[in-house]
C-alpha cells in the first residue's frame, strides 16, 4: 500500500506539470455553479412559499425556535440566503476577475515546480533523512525521560507510634534499622517505605530536567526541520538561477546545498529553531497549567490561559512561515538569519496578494492530491482485503474486521503523499521568492536578463530586450 501511494504522488506531481491549471479552473467553476444552484434554489423557495399563511411572518416576530424547521417556512429566511448567496457569487467573481493574471502566475509557478522536481528528482526521497533525523531526536529524547523518570532511589523513614520521638519522619535503611538505637528509644518504631525519588538537589530538580530535556527534543526537531528545508530551497534556487534549464544546472545540485547548510549555515539554522523551539516550549508549559487547573473553578484564570494558549498558537504559525522563507533567503544568498528573515518578510510584504494567491491555489491543489493518493490507495485495500480481486483471492485469508487494517493503510498513504507534497510545496515557496527577486533585480535587457521561464514571460507581458534596445 505504500508502495502504492509513493507511485501515486509521483505520477500526480507529475501531471501538476499539465493539469494544475485545469484542477483549478474545474474547481473554480464546480463552486461558481454550486452557489449558482442555490441562489435559485433559494428563489424557487422564496417565490413557492408565496400567499401561505404564515410564511409572511418575520424572524423577529416567531422569536427563537428550537425547531429549525420553522425557519425554512418563512420567506425571509430563503431571501436572507438568496442575498448572502448572491454576495459571495459576486465576491468570488471579482476576486477572479481581478486576481486573474496572479492565478495564472500562481498556476504557472505550479507548473514549475513540477518541472523543477522532474529534473532534480533526488529531492523527492529527502524527506526520508529528515524522518531519520527526527527519528533519532526521539530516540534520544525517549531515553533521556525515561533515565530521569527512574534514576530516583527508594526513601525509607521512621515511623514511630510516640510523637515526642525525635528520629521520626527521618529517613533511615531497612536493612540496618534493627541493629541502630532507634528502636530502643522509640519502642514501637518501624523503618517504611515513603516514597521512590531522592532528597538530594538532584532529584529535587528533576522536573527542571525534564523540561530541559523536552526543551533540547524541541531544539533538535525544529533544527532537523530547518536543515531539510534549507537543502531543498538551496537545491531549487541552483535550478531557478540556472539561465539555460537544464544545461547551466550544477551537477549533484542536493548534495552541494545539503553540504552548503551543514558547513555555512549551521548557525543560523540553529538560531531560527531555537527560537521556535522557546515559543513550543511556553506552550507545552502552558498545556501543563492547564491541565493541573482543569479543576479550579475560577473562570478568570481559565479564560487568561485560553488567550494565552492561543496568542502563543499564532505566534508558532507566524514564526513557521517566517523561518521557512528566511531558510530559502539563506539558502539563496547566505546571509545570517536575522538578515534572511527580514528580506524575506519585506520581499512578501511586497508582493502580499500574489502570496495570498499562490497560498490558496497551492494548498488547495496539494490537499486534493493528498485526498486522491489516500482515496486510491483505500479503494485497492478495501478490494484487496474482501478478496473482490481473482488474483489474490486464494492468497489473503479471510478478515471480519478489515476497517482497522484499512484505516492503517489510508492514513499511511496519506503521509506518504504528505512527504512527497511537502516537498513540491517547498519547491513551489522557493521559486516563488526567486521570481519575485529575479523581478526586482532584473529588467529583462541583456545586461540584466530574466532567469524565469518562458511560460512566466508570456503571463507578464515581458519580453527579452534586444542588444540594440537595451
Amino acid at each position: 500500500g505504500l508502495f502504492i501511494a509513493m507511485m501515486l504522488s509521483l505520477l500526480f506531481l507529475v501531471l501538476l506539470r499539465f493539469t494544475a491549471g485545469v484542477l483549478f479552473w474545474i474547481f473554480i467553476f464546480g463552486v461558481i455553479g454550486i452557489i449558482g444552484y442555490g441562489i435559485w434554489h433559494c428563489y424557487w423557495e422564496y417565490d413557492h412559499l408565496k400567499g401561505i399563511p404564515g410564511s409572511d411572518l418575520t424572524v423577529y416576530d416567531i422569536g427563537f425556535q428550537t425547531d429549525f424547521k420553522v425557519y425554512l417556512q418563512l420567506r425571509q429566511t430563503w431571501l436572507a440566503f438568496m442575498i448572502i448567496l448572491c454576495g459571495v457569487e459576486v465576491i468570488i467573481i471579482l476576486m477572479l476577475i481581478f486576481l486573474r493574471n496572479r492565478i495564472r502566475i500562481a498556476i504557472a509557478l505550479l507548473e514549475e515546480g513540477s518541472r523543477a522536481i522532474g529534473y532534480i528528482m533526488s529531492t523527492l526521497f529527502y524527506p526520508i533523512v529528515t524522518f531519520l533525523l527526527i527519528a533519532i531526536c526521539i530516540s534520544y529524547w525517549a531515553v533521556t525521560a525515561v533515565f530521569l523518570a527512574t534514576s530516583g532511589e527508594p526513601v525509607y523513614k521512621v515511623m514511630a507510634n510516640q510523637t515526642l520521638c525525635k528520629y521520626a519522619n527521618l529517613t533511615c535503611d531497612p536493612e540496618t534499622f534493627n541493629t541502630t538505637n532507634v528502636t530502643k528509644l522509640c519502642p514501637g518504631a518501624q523503618c517504611t517505605f515513603a516514597f521512590y525519588g531522592g532528597e538530594s538537589l538532584y532529584h529535587k530538580y528533576i522536573f527542571i530536567f525534564q523540561l530541559a530535556n523536552a526543551f533540547v527534543f524541541l531544539w533538535l526537531v525544529n533544527f532537523a526541520i530547518a536543515l531539510g528545508q534549507c537543502t531543498l530551497a538551496g537545491a531549487f534556487a541552483s535550478y531557478y538561477w540556472a539561465y539555460r534549464k537544464p544545461a547551466d544546472i550544477p551537477l549533484w545540485p542536493l548534495f552541494s546545498s545539503f553540504g552548503r547548510a551543514i558547513r555555512y549555515h549551521t548557525g543560523s539554522l540553529a538560531f531560527g529553531a531555537l527560537i521556535l523551539a522557546i515559543v513550543q516550549l511556553i506552550r507545552v508549559i502552558l498545556e501543563y497549567l492547564d491541565h493541573k487547573l482543569k479543576g479550579t473553578q475560577n473562570s478568570f484564570t481559565r479564560f487568561l490561559l485560553c488567550c494565552l494558549k492561543c496568542c502563543f498558537w499564532c505566534l508558532e504559525k507566524f514564526l513557521k512561515f517566517i523561518n521557512r522563507n528566511a531558510y530559502i533567503m539563506i539558502a539563496i544568498y547566505g546571509k545570517n538569519f536575522c538578515t534572511s528573515a527580514k528580506e524575506a518578510f519585506f520581499l512578501l510584504m511586497r508582493n502580499v496578494v500574489r502570496v495570498a494567491v499562490l497560498d490558496k491555489v497551492t494548498d488547495f491543489l496539494l490537499f486534493l492530491g493528498k485526498i486522491l493518493v489516500a482515496g486510491g490507495v483505500g479503494v485497492l485495500a478495501f478490494f484487496f482485503f474482501t478478496q473482490r480481486i481473482p488474483v489474490f483471492a486464494q492468497e489473503v485469508p479471510t478478515l471480519n474486521y478489515y476497517w482497522v487494517p484499512l484505516l492503517t493503510v489510508i492514513f499511511g498513504s496519506y503521509l506518504v503523499a504528505h512527504g512527497f507534497f511537502s516537498v513540491y510545496a517547498m519547491c513551489v515557496d522557493t521559486l516563488f521568492l526567486c521570481f519575485c527577486e529575479d523581478l526586482e533585480r532584473n529588467d529583462g535587457s541583456t545586461a540584466k536578463p530574466y532567469f524565469m521561464s518562458a511560460s512566466l514571460h508570456r503571463i507578464l507581458g515581458k519580453k527579452k530586450l534586444s542588444p540594440k534596445k537595451s
